[in-house]
């Protein structure tokens, strides 16, 4: 099979180094000239928790004159709009995967690339990071949960959740993965924001007896919302979730707090910003991640400016 993964970054880069390791075509789209040109000289690692391995894979700042069976669409949710570049790639034929945190990519990849194609993921638990350019490493590789956008397209699904378990991911089919969506928002609504106000790891945050309460109060009204929105989530006490979620990556950075460090534009506003929204849905309010998107979104211009 000919794979694209659209934002090779990171994440990507996990995604493209076991699929080419499995057999298949990959090639790899990033803006980061850098790292696409370490690729293309020296070829893709991935170290970390799935290995050491190095493969050949061409890879390219811009989309290249070619059709895919698949395109991964790996890029944070703030950039998914990026992504009609890659429409030409994908054949008639072809599926559609998306893969961000928090709420509302997947409905701007279904404008770009319709409905019908599109398969949903949410990752979780991969910590990954670039050590340098062409190569990338991840702390742990947990489940990718996969679910169709749209109703009737179980056997292209299926089919893209085989060919990421074949590849050595714990990837598995998920009848509504908008409840996936939403339980893992919930533990990223703790900390995404917090931590990229205060400079804290997730541990940090935990510990900390002023953040602590903010951080908690964040999960719980992401939880209220879910609740008020009926979906059916397999949560019971969202402070005992989070609390649980955070000792097992005490010394993680949330993706937010990264991009804040590198005077990058964050996913802030499919995050804490989604729970905001989404409780605009069922007439409800969420002051707190109201508040916390605001104060992040401040401080995310103004080191941007000062990156500039």
């Amino acid at each position: 099979m000919r794979i694209a993964i659209f934002g090779c970054g990171a994440m990507g880069s996990i995604y493209a180094g076991l699929l080419a390791s499995a057999g298949h075509d990959v090639i790899g789209i990033d803006r980061n000239k850098a790292h696409v040109d370490a690729i293309n000289a020296s070829g893709l690692r991935v170290l970390g928790a799935s290995g050491d391995r190095c493969v050949a894979i061409q890879a390219y700042t811009d989309p290249p004159d070619v059709e895919v069976d698949l395109l991964v669409i790996a890029v944070k949710a703030a950039h998914v709009g990026e992504a009609s570049a890659a429409r030409v790639l994908v054949k008639s034929t072809g599926s559609i995967l998306t893969i961000q945190n928090g709420l509302g990519s997947a409905d701007i990849v279904a404008d770009i690339f319709g409905s019908e194609r599109l398969v949903v993921g949410v990752a979780q638990g991969f910590g990954a990071s670039l050590q340098a350019p062409g190569i990338s490493h991840h702390n742990d590789m947990k489940a990718i949960r996969m679910g169709g956008y749209a109703q009737g397209n179980s056997e292209r699904l299926d089919s893209v959740v085989n060919t990421f378990q074949a590849s050595g991911f714990d990837t598995q089919a998920v009848d509504n993965i908008e409840v996936v969506q939403w339980e893992k928002l919930i533990c990223n609504a703790a900390y995404s924001g917090p931590c990229a106000l205060t400079g804290l790891t997730v541990g940090e945050v935990l510990d900390d007896p002023i953040v602590g309460p903010v951080s908690r109060a964040a999960a719980t009204e992401a939880w209220e919302v879910a609740r008020k929105r009926g979906i059916p989530i397999a949560v019971d006490d969202p402070v005992a979730y989070v609390q649980d979620f955070a000792e097992r990556m005490r010394a993680a950075k949330p993706s937010v707090l990264l991009d804040i460090e590198a005077g990058r534009r964050s996913e802030i506003d499919f995050i804490n910003g989604a729970v905001e929204r989404e409780a605009v849905r069922v007439d409800s309010v969420a002051p707190v991640n109201a508040t916390i998107t605001a104060l992040v979104r401040s401080l995310e211009e103004r080191t941007m400016t000062e990156g500039n």
